[in-house]
């Protein structure tokens, strides 16, 4: 069984990621200039305006759609408040904060926010008006992409993604492992890491369920690898003027080598100077020992008509698929859902 990962980045207007089994497409991922993924990325932004309507402030980092932060996803740590008050504050986060069997959005690497609900007790004495001003700058994360006429949806509770684990970055909590992860000899070895690691005080991490079968040694590199991101990530804030991307999360040939590698995987093809120098140098930070399976693809065919995937990419974003038994479906995508007709 030969399983690859080819990388078309010929034209830096789109960018095309292909997973191959044998002479099947297992999956498939691609990104346009115009249409890139912001989620996940980290921006040095402004506070535009503060709106008590709402608790909520909005931010400008740079896009011409404004993102919304919610009250509830500012960290104490920004609060125009007395230091005394902002401890207070932390500490109640850390009394009321239990994640050791939370969720991870694995799709999209980072911490499930749903976690900031239990924030909001701590909230109940402030009203944002009164601890943020406008002009103001922070460091966000952007959670949900702009939809509609809706801006994007931002936090200050950063949260980096490895392979095997994500770092909550300046967070009160302990940390914790993914609840995918049921078997309870498992969740207890993977504890017993997480206690090994000497995390900071005020940072976390959470087992994604790719670590599950991980060693100490595997867990401890990722996790070493994110604090140096992180540091990095720092300096660079130190050092910019707001609004500006200060890290980019969601880049697609991260999201390749770190989400769809796997020990089956022979080889990963890259067609492109710039894409294959990004992915073998991402790859020898991620994991060193797999930096050979990087290989720059040079010839003059392109890369996926030589491995004839083209027409099957074709079919595969063609709205009517035809089935074994006959019938057929059709795909339709609409602003608000995807209607799908059976025949």
């Amino acid at each position: 069984m030969t399983k690859r990962i080819l990388i078309d980045a010929e034209y830096i207007d789109e960018t095309r990621v292909v997973v191959t089994n044998e002479n099947e497409i297992d999956d498939f991922d691609h990104e346009t200039a115009r249409k890139k993924q912001n989620r996940g990325n980290l921006y040095l932004a402004k506070i535009a305006r503060v709106e008590p309507s709402l608790q909520a402030a909005f931010v400008d980092y740079g896009y011409e759609k404004h993102g919304f932060l919610a009250f509830s996803e500012i960290h104490p740590d920004y609060f125009q408040i007395p230091i005394a008050d902002k401890e207070i504050l932390l500490k109640k986060e850390l009394d009321n904060s239990d994640i050791d069997n939370t969720e991870i959005d694995e799709e999209n690497n980072f911490l499930d926010k749903n976690l900031s609900n239990s924030k909001l007790k701590t909230l109940q004495k402030y009203k944002i008006q009164e601890v943020i001003k406008k002009g103001q700058i922070i460091l966000i994360q952007v959670v949900k992409e702009e939809r509609g006429n809706k801006g994007a949806a931002v936090t200050t509770y950063i949260s980096l993604a490895g392979r095997y684990c994500v770092l909550m970055a300046n967070t009160a909590r302990k940390g914790g492992i993914s609840r995918r992860i049921t078997q309870s000899n498992t969740r207890k070895k993977l504890r017993s890491i997480i206690d090994s690691l000497k995390i900071p005080e005020n940072m976390a991490v959470i087992i994604r369920t790719a670590g599950e079968k991980r060693t100490k040694p595997e867990i401890k590199r990722d996790f070493q690898y994110l604090t140096r991101i992180w540091e990095k990530i720092r300096s660079i804030t130190m050092k910019s003027v707001a609004p500006v991307l200060v890290h980019e999360e969601n880049n697609i040939i991260k999201r390749a080598i770190r989400d769809l590698y796997t020990p089956e995987i022979e080889n990963i093809y890259v067609e492109g100077e710039l894409a294959f120098k990004a992915a073998k140098d991402y790859m020898k930070t991620l994991m060193p020992s797999k930096v050979k399976t990087i290989k720059n693809y040079k010839d003059k065919t392109p890369l996926l008509q030589f491995y004839n995937y083209e027409k099957k990419l074709e079919r595969m974003f063609d709205p009517i698929v035809h089935m074994n038994g006959g019938g057929y479906i059709v795909i339709n995508q609409t602003e608000a859902l995807v209607a799908i007709d059976v025949n």
